[in-house]
């Protein structure tokens, strides 16, 4: 009888988290449209984010972007010279944010830049098979009160990548369940 109903039971959660990542790889998040917010936050790591933070500060979309994860040995003039944008924009309106080393940190300093700046609205910007994850994570650092709109990068995600980033997702919901 215990066998039975630890079979149905592991049956019953193997089926949930296969129906949840089937969720998670077929409907991932899109780019958002037109959408002003206070600012723009780029989670450095992959290839396009920050040229499409940039084209959304260009466009006035926001007044101010943080790029999150950024290397000490990064500049801005270099970052400038990289993405082919004046160095202007650079001084006036973007802040290389160095204290993440991973999503949790990320969320963390995103969290102390709004704080600072007084924010109310930030549009997050990251691959398309990270932002659930990362959404999460500056939820759980940001006040309630704060919104945050994704912005996804399109991506042709491998097969791998979905399940580390969709394990790792659960893993997370879970901890800050359990208070992790």
């Amino acid at each position: 009888m215990k066998r039975r109903i630890a079979w149905r039971l592991g049956s019953a959660l193997l089926l949930a988290w296969l129906l949840g990542f089937i969720w998670f790889a077929l409907f991932l998040p899109q780019p958002l449209g037109d959408w002003r917010t206070d600012g723009v936050v780029v989670l450095t790591g992959g290839p396009h984010r920050i040229d499409r933070g940039l084209d959304l500060l260009e466009k006035g979309q926001a007044q101010r972007m943080l790029i999150s994860g950024v290397d000490r040995s990064v500049t801005a003039a270099a970052l400038a010279q990289t993405y082919h944008r004046p160095r202007a924009l650079f001084d006036c309106c973007v802040v290389l944010g160095r204290e993440a080393a991973d999503t949790r940190g990320n969320g963390q300093e995103v969290a102390a830049w709004v704080r600072r700046r007084g924010y109310h609205s930030i549009r997050l910007v990251t691959t398309d098979w990270h932002m659930r994850r990362a959404r999460f994570e500056l939820q759980q650092s940001l006040p309630a009160d704060v919104i945050v709109v994704a912005d996804a990068v399109p991506s042709r995600p491998r097969f791998q990548t979905l399940l580390r980033e969709y394990n790792k997702l659960l893993l997370r919901i879970a901890g800050s369940v359990v208070g992790l």
